[in-house]
């Protein structure tokens, strides 16, 4: 029987400084609160973005997440992940078109979400 050990918050933290020049407060904070969730948001990290063949490059994941950040209104993502593709090196004209296409995204759904306004009008206008 083998015994799987898992790594110490402290070697958690030291690859976060690594990969994105920090670690967010809110992972301190929910260490000394609830160190078990944190492992299981690297276990939930690992099943999204695998470290064993992943169809996506490191900087197509960071984009990816800073744009679903930007579209949940997730400050604290928003800030781990401009800083995590400014530790990768991601051009800034990929990461302004990231926001640029977010910014489209949220101003078509704003559209998507008033049709039942513009239904309305339609039977007011004729």
């Amino acid at each position: 029987m083998s015994v799987v050990t898992r790594p110490s918050l402290e070697q958690i933290f030291a690859g976060m400084r690594k990969a994105m020049g920090g670690v967010p407060s809110a992972v301190e904070k929910l260490s000394r609160v609830d160190p078990e969730m944190v492992y299981e948001h690297l276990r939930s990290r690992a099943y999204a973005m695998p470290d064993q063949s992943p169809a996506l490059d490191d900087q197509t994941r960071t984009l990816i997440y800073l744009a679903a950040a930007l579209a949940g209104s997730s400050s604290a993502c928003v800030r781990a992940m401009a800083d995590k593709a400014k530790t990768q090196g991601i051009a800034r004209e990929k990461v302004l078109e990231t926001v640029r296409i977010v910014r489209f995204a949220m101003a078509t759904k704003m559209i998507g979400d008033a049709e039942p306004v513009f239904a309305a009008l339609e039977k007011t206008a004729k």
